[in-house]
């Protein structure tokens, strides 16, 4: 019975391995990279990785900290843009150009690339 927690514990440590291998190959690629403050920081870095999967209801953008802290987000399709996929603290939207966002969830502020769309006259 004595092996028994032994090979879980090989087991964990070969899931965080891979994990970290993903991490890692996440990071290897520019483009997955966007500029954050995070963590009470003032000025923006390009430390943060954007990991996009699909969800249930919609494409998941996770937003990975340098520290191995991450935030959430919901790509909306109702003009919103992205709103926080869980958590307590709301996701707040600012256009900060035509083709870029800003989100702020508590103290941490994200850069994301995105499509602007111009209101139509009249709403």
């Amino acid at each position: 019975m004595r092996k028994f927690p032994f090979a879980a514990l090989i087991l964990l440590a070969a899931c965080g391995d891979s994990d970290r291998g993903a991490q890692e190959a996440l990071a290897a690629d520019p483009a997955n990279r966007i500029a954050c403050a995070v963590e009470g920081a003032t000025a923006f870095k390009s430390s943060c990785i954007v990991e996009r999967t699909a969800g249930d209801e919609g494409s998941i953008l996770t937003l990975h900290h340098p520290s191995g802290g991450f935030r959430r987000l919901l790509v909306t399709g109702d003009g919103r843009g992205v709103v926080a996929a869980d958590g307590a603290e709301p996701a707040i939207v600012s256009i900060i150009a035509d083709d870029r966002i800003e989100v702020s969830i508590a103290d941490d502020r994200y850069r994301l690339p995105a499509t602007v769309k111009a209101l139509r006259q009249g709403q």
